[in-house]
C-alpha cells in the first residue's frame, strides 16, 4: 500500500482497492447465493408441475412441463462448472455429462455405457440430455444425482467453489427427484430434443404469479388499461363496455376453475372414504383373529398344564409301586432261602409266608387311576408293559419251588 504527500495531504492509494475488492467479493458471494437459491425453487416448481400434469397424460417429449424441468437440472449441474484445461493452457467449455460418467459409475446397473454407445448421439451435451431421459424412464434419477453427491473428491474436482452441488442445495435436490419415481416417462431418445448444439433456456413464466392486494379498488386489467389509454384522447366513459365483458369471463374461468377442482376434491374424498372403510375391515378382522389365536394359546397352555400334572402324578405312583416291589423281591428272597436250609419240621413256617406273599401281591393289582391315565395317555402295549412289572421275570414265584420233587418231605 502506497501513500503520497502533496502539502501536507496525504492520500492513500491502497485502501480504495481493498475495500473495492471487498465488496465485490461481498456482491459475488450475493449473486451466487441468489443464483442457487432460484435455480433450486424453480427446480422444486417444475418438479411439482410434473408430478400434477402425470396425473391427467403421460408425460413425453411434447410436454412443456418436462422440457422445462430438463433445462433447469441442466442449469443446475452446469451451474459453476470447471472448464477443460488443454495442453496449450486455454480452457475449454465441459458439459454435466462429464462429471456424471465418472461419479455415476458405482451406481449398480447404471446406464453411462449405453449412452456413450448411443450412434445417433455425438456430443457431450447430448449425451447429457439423454441420460436425463433414460434415467427418468428408469426411475433412478434421484439414486444417480445422490450417489455423485456422495463423491465428494470428483465432485470438487469438476465444479468450482460456490457451485449448487457443493452447497447445502444438494441434498434439497436429491430429495426433490425422488418424488419423480412415482411418473411413467416415455421418451424417443432420436428426436430434436437431444441436440446439444443450443443451451437449454428456461421458462419462469409458468412459476411467477402476482397476487393482487385486497386494498386495491380497480382489478389488474382496469389497472393496465388506464395506465396504456392515459395519454389517448379515446379514454371516454362510453369505452368501458369491453372491459366489463372481460371481467365477466374471468369470473367465469375462475369459476370453471373453482368447479374442477371441487369435483377433483369429490373424487378424491370418495377414494379416500373407499379406502378407510376397507382397512377398517381389515383391521376388524386382524382384531378377531388376533382373538382366536390368543385363545387357542390359553387352551393349548391348559391342556400342557393337565397333562403335566397327570404325569407328574403317575411318576409317583410307579414309585410307590416300585418300592413295593422291591420290598417283595427281599421277602421271596428270604423265603425261597429258608425253605433250601431249613428242613421239614420248618415246612409249615414257610407256608405261612408263601401265604402272605400271595395275598401281599393280590392287593398290589393296578389301581384304578393308573389304569385310567395309561390308557388315556398310552396305548394298550403300555399298559400291557405296566402289568408286566409284577411278571414271573421279576418276582420268584415260590408255588413252583413248594411243589419242586426235592423239597417235598420223604
Amino acid at each position: 500500500m502506497a501513500s503520497l504527500s502533496l502539502g501536507g495531504l496525504s492520500v492513500n492509494r491502497g485502501g480504495g482497492s481493498s475495500s473495492s475488492s471487498s465488496c465485490k467479493k461481498s456482491l459475488n458471494a450475493r449473486n451466487a447465493a441468489v443464483e442457487r437459491r432460484n435455480l433450486i425453487t424453480v427446480c422444486r416448481f417444475s418438479v411439482k408441475t410434473l408430478i400434477d400434469r402425470s396425473c391427467f397424460e403421460t408425460i413425453d417429449d411434447s410436454s412443456p412441463e418436462f422440457n422445462n424441468f430438463a433445462a433447469i437440472l441442466e442449469q443446475i449441474l452446469s451451474h459453476r462448472l470447471k472448464g477443460q484445461v488443454t495442453w496449450f493452457g486455454y480452457e475449454s467449455p465441459r458439459s454435466f455429462w462429464d462429471y456424471i460418467r465418472v461419479a455415476c459409475r458405482k451406481v449398480s446397473q447404471n446406464c453411462i455405457c449405453s449412452i456413450e454407445n448411443m450412434e445417433n448421439v455425438s456430443s457431450s451435451r447430448a449425451k447429457g440430455r439423454a441420460w436425463i431421459r433414460v434415467a427418468l424412464m428408469e426411475k433412478h434419477l434421484s439414486e444417480y444425482i445422490s450417489t455423485a453427491l456422495r463423491d465428494f473428491k470428483t465432485t470438487r474436482r469438476f465444479y468450482e467453489d460456490g457451485a449448487i452441488v457443493l452447497g447445502e442445495e444438494a441434498n434439497m435436490l436429491a430429495g426433490m427427484l425422488l418424488g419423480l419415481n412415482a411418473i411413467d416417462f416415455s421418451f424417443c431418445l432420436k428426436g430434436e430434443g437431444l441436440d446439444g448444439n443450443f443451451p437449454a433456456v428456461i421458462d419462469y413464466t409458468p412459476y411467477l404469479k402476482f397476487t393482487q392486494s385486497s386494498d386495491s379498488i380497480s382489478s389488474d386489467e382496469e389497472e393496465l388499461r388506464t395506465l396504456g389509454s392515459s395519454g389517448s384522447e379515446s379514454s371516454t366513459p362510453e369505452n368501458i363496455g369491453p372491459p366489463f365483458i372481460m371481467d365477466e369471463n374471468s369470473w367465469y374461468n375462475k369459476c370453471k376453475r373453482v368447479k374442477q377442482k371441487y369435483q377433483l376434491t369429490l373424487e378424491q374424498k370418495g377414494y379416500l372414504e373407499e379406502l378407510l372403510r376397507l382397512r377398517e375391515n381389515q383391521l376388524a378382522e386382524s382384531v378377531s383373529q388376533n382373538k382366536l389365536l390368543l385363545q387357542r394359546i390359553e387352551d393349548s397352555d391348559l391342556t400342557h398344564k393337565l397333562e403335566k400334572e397327570q404325569l407328574e402324578y403317575i411318576i409317583v405312583e410307579l414309585q410307590d409301586q416300585l418300592k413295593s416291589f422291591q420290598s417283595l423281591d427281599q421277602l421271596s428272597a428270604e423265603v425261597s432261602l429258608s425253605q433250601t436250609s431249613l428242613g421239614p419240621a420248618h415246612s409249615q413256617e414257610g407256608d405261612g409266608k408263601q401265604d402272605m406273599l400271595n395275598l401281599l401281591s393280590e392287593g398290589k393289582e393296578d389301581t384304578p387311576s393308573l389304569l385310567g391315565l395309561c390308557g388315556s395317555l398310552t396305548s394298550v402295549a403300555s399298559y400291557k408293559s405296566l402289568t408286566s412289572l409284577k411278571s414271573s421275570d421279576y418276582l420268584a414265584s415260590p408255588t413252583t419251588e413248594m411243589t419242586s420233587p426235592g423239597l417235598t418231605p420223604s
